[in-house]
């Protein structure tokens, strides 16, 4: 699947749905604390421009305000974590795990490695970072 086709995806229960256009950004795969206290692992993400989602039940949706500068966004209903959002970017992280399939994703990397559980190796060989990486616009853990 070309990277810039349109995807769908949806939380586990069905409330929310989602419909991306347009280019996504390569998956991340982050480790932070934040991210493995939400998921009870790591968070694999991609993000759109936020004119390039519909989101469907949006009032299913709780935002979780995680920092001063970025929120989580989850359904209120099954509890299936769905979005990241920056206060100062104007694209929205989706996680990849609810996008349809085939997504035609590809993680490329690992961030805020120095806060990986204890209780998992990163062996797939793909670049990791102690923090973020440059280009990425992150929270601060």
């Amino acid at each position: 699947m070309p990277n810039d086709q349109a995807r769908t995806g949806h939380c586990n229960c069905g409330a929310v749905r989602f419909r991306t256009t347009g280019p996504l950004r390569e998956v991340v795969a982050c480790h932070c604390s934040q991210c493995r206290r939400q998921s009870g692992l790591y968070f694999a993400a991609t993000n759109v421009p936020d004119e390039n989602i519909v989101i469907e039940g949006g009032e299913n949706i709780t935002w979780y305000q995680a920092s001063d500068f970025a929120r989580r966004g989850f359904c209120a209903t099954c509890g299936s974590a769905l979005f990241w959002k920056h206060r100062d970017d104007p694209h929205i992280s989706v996680l990849a795990g609810a996008f349809d399939e085939p997504s035609g994703l590809k993680m490329t990397k690992h961030i805020f490695c120095a806060d990986k559980g204890d209780f998992y190796e990163i062996t797939d060989g793909l670049p990791q970072y102690e923090k973020g990486s440059a280009g990425l616009l992150v929270a601060e853990d």
